[in-house]
């Protein structure tokens, strides 16, 4: 399947489909942006949510609420609430990671200032909790919440395990869940809730989310050795950053003593030279680890599908299940 079919059409379609709901959802967004007193809120949350972002899980709790045959007004505000938490963790994001660029522009911290950044993230967090109060649902309440702590908590773990080359697999997979999944999660998951769905239709769609987030993450740091700039993503930024991502983590753990010093040297050290970067993807190569971890981000991505296939027939749902492929299409 190329790229166009496998990634453009499931994604155009879902759009499509809920182009009247995304409609709302971004006025919502825009509406509760605002601020009276402080004017650089809205502008620096409009540089990121206008930047053309995808809306992919904003558009998963909008997919899920209507597949769960909801009638009522909340999904809006659920959507609103994830958009919100999404962006929220980009603008603290782009602090941590003294980012310089997202989604092919300035960030907003290189822009104004890491204290702008931080605080209009802050800002976000707060409106995301009135939108969730406002559905008058504890149980949505607490998923949230819990997702937006776990999303922290991955964030502080990815930051402690950082440059540390004996961070295993199963620490990569706490981040991924926690920095990643868990919106994926919550955001299918809530859909089903504010639905009043039972809870195992709940349940299989908050893995279908997890699944769906692992994989998308996978994917992307695969990206930072495989990619090219037609995907978005710029070659060896991880690898510059020092990040500890899936393939480097394979290849670590298959690493001699010699190709052991070279990693100490280019992560733990940050000693990085010319040529340092084709050479780590070299023993990637060697090694096996680039296609090893695609075919982890395949196998999340079937995993993502099966979670799916139990749940009533409805027009999304094969949309829902052509997004797993949405995710690693881009591999090809």
């Amino acid at each position: 399947m190329s790229l166009d079919d496998a990634v453009s059409k499931p994604h155009d379609r879902l759009a499509k489909a809920l182009a009247e709901d995304l409609t709302a959802v971004n006025h919502l967004i825009r509406q509760r942006m605002a601020s009276e007193h402080a004017p650089r809120i809205p502008e620096v949350t409009a540089h990121l949510v206008e930047a053309g972002g995808k809306r992919l899980r904003p558009m998963l709790t909008l997919a899920t609420a209507r597949m769960c045959g909801y009638t009522g007004p909340y999904h809006i505000h659920l959507a609103a609430t994830v958009e919100f938490i999404h962006t929220a963790t980009l603008l603290h994001d782009d602090v941590v990671d003294d980012s310089a660029q997202r989604r092919g522009r300035p960030t907003a911290n290189l822009l104004w200032d890491n204290q702008s950044s931080v605080l209009v993230g802050d800002y976000l967090f707060s409106r995301s909790f009135q939108l969730m109060v406002e559905t008058g649902s504890l149980r949505v309440l607490d998923i949230l919440a819990n997702a937006s702590a776990t999303i922290a908590e991955g964030e502080v773990l990815q930051l402690t395990a950082a440059q540390d080359i004996t961070t295993s697999e199963e620490i990569y997979f706490k981040v991924i869940r926690g920095k990643t999944a868990a919106l994926f999660a919550a955001a299918c998951e809530v859909g089903a809730v504010i639905a009043g769905k039972e809870d195992q239709t709940v349940r299989a769609l908050a893995a279908y989310g997890d699944a769906l987030g692992i994989s998308f993450q996978i994917v992307d740091d695969l990206l930072d050795y495989t990619g090219s700039t037609a995907t978005g993503k710029n070659i060896g930024d991880d690898f510059r950053e020092r990040k500890l991502t899936l393939p480097v983590i394979k290849a670590i753990a298959a690493a001699d003593d010699t190709e052991r010093a070279f990693w100490h040297k280019c992560i733990a050290k940050g000693q990085q030279e010319a040529g340092d970067l084709p050479h780590a993807i070299a023993l990637m190569t060697r090694h096996g680890t680039l296609e090893a971890t695609r075919a982890q981000a395949l196998y999340w991505a079937e995993q993502a599908k099966s979670a799916l296939r139990d749940l009533p027939d409805h027009p999304l749902k094969p949309v829902l299940t052509d997004l797993s492929d949405y995710v690693v299409a881009r591999l090809n």
